[in-house]
């Protein structure tokens, strides 16, 4: 009943309360001194005590109370949101459960807050230890080669030409990381303009193909369109950086697959949006590892990965294009059956719209 009560309703009970004690000794004492009764000098007692018992509520309720109160509240509001602004609080609101809801609503955002930055700390680390892990190997492997170079190999017509053309793979590496990490950062920090236009996804998708027959070839394995894609489907999105994911992805898997596997590229209709979905039949991946493929430097089989080259940062880009275009990726995957990434795209009209 009294759960939501306001200060100012309290202030009208407690002088309620008052004269109705002075009401009932005043009755008391008529009563036993057997003075007459006077109606008039009752009202007078009632209305008189009552409005100074008011007057004396509302003034130490404001003074050593209501002020604090609403100076906590202030306080927390203010704390809440980016700008200062001053919060008009009536006396007759429900100040004390707004601020017990204010103050609960606080410690939960700090709490968050403080999870998210460790989180972000956490990350932080990780990601250092994992980019000086990345640059130190190439580094290293090019010392070598031209120390060894420097040391006479340079004479030897056996060694000299292969450690060039080594050296020179372990720049191209480096060259690689430094130019993926800076579409990354264009990429969160929104500095990266994309040209956005409406454009077929099945033909991209051919141009893709085409482009890694021979890679594919190289590990015997095949890439096509899957069944019933056959289909044209306009998206709107950045032709260029939509092929990176293409690419992207269909690199990836022609990494991780089979000998002999294949790799095909289907499409969905989802009516605002065109689902795009890029799946192998290659060694798949572990649910341990499934929320964090898009992490940079991630990778699930570590030796194997830095045997087939690249910049350990192929999803993580495919990730930032995907969620500059205000779209979703997915991952699914079962270990020994192969893994499906998928992606969506707003859907284009022939008019462009």
């Amino acid at each position: 009943m009294y759960k939501n009560i306001t200060p100012h309703q309290i202030t009208i009970l407690s002088a309620l309360a008052i004269s109705s004690i002075l009401l009932v000794i005043y009755l008391l004492f008529s009563i036993g001194s057997m003075v007459e009764f006077n109606w008039i000098v009752l009202a007078l007692i009632a209305i008189g005590t009552f409005a100074v018992s008011y007057f004396v509520n509302v003034f130490f309720l404001e003074k050593y109370i209501y002020r604090k109160v609403k100076l906590i509240y202030k306080i927390i509001h203010q704390a809440k949101v980016s700008t200062p602004e001053e919060r008009e609080i009536k006396l007759n609101e429900d100040i004390i459960d707004k601020v017990e809801d204010e103050v609960e609503k606080w410690m939960e955002d700090q709490r968050r807050e403080i999870q998210s930055l460790k989180n972000l700390e956490k990350y932080r680390r990780n990601f250092l230890g994992n980019i000086s892990h990345e640059l130190k190997t190439p580094i290293f492997s090019i010392q070598g080669y031209i120390h060894t170079l420097l040391d006479g190999g340079l004479y030897d017509e056996k060694i000299n030409r292969d450690y060039l053309l080594r050296a020179a793979n372990n720049v191209e590496r480096l060259q690689t990381i430094v130019e993926d990490l800076e579409i990354i950062a264009r990429l969160e920090n929104e500095t990266m303009v994309l040209d956005i236009q409406t454009f077929d996804i099945k033909t991209l998708a051919i141009e893709v193909i085409e482009d890694l027959e021979m890679t594919a070839k190289a590990r015997n394995i095949t890439v096509a369109l899957k069944e019933g894609a056959d289909k044209n489907f306009l998206v709107r999105a950045d032709r260029e950086n939509i092929r990176q994911v293409l690419t992207n992805l269909v690199v990836n898997s022609i990494k991780y697959g089979k000998e002999e596997g294949r790799t095909k590229i289907g499409f969905y209709d989802m009516s605002d949006y065109i689902l795009v979905e890029v799946s192998d039949n290659g060694i798949g991946i572990e649910s341990k590892h499934l929320n964090h493929v898009f992490d940079r430097f991630y990778r699930v089989d570590k030796s194997r990965s830095r045997d087939q080259g690249g910049s350990g940062l192929g999803l993580s880009i495919v990730k930032h294009i995907i969620e500059a275009h205000k779209q979703t990726i997915t991952v699914r995957s079962t270990v020994g059956l192969g893994s499906t990434f998928g992606f969506t795209l707003a859907r284009g009209s022939a008019s462009g719209d």
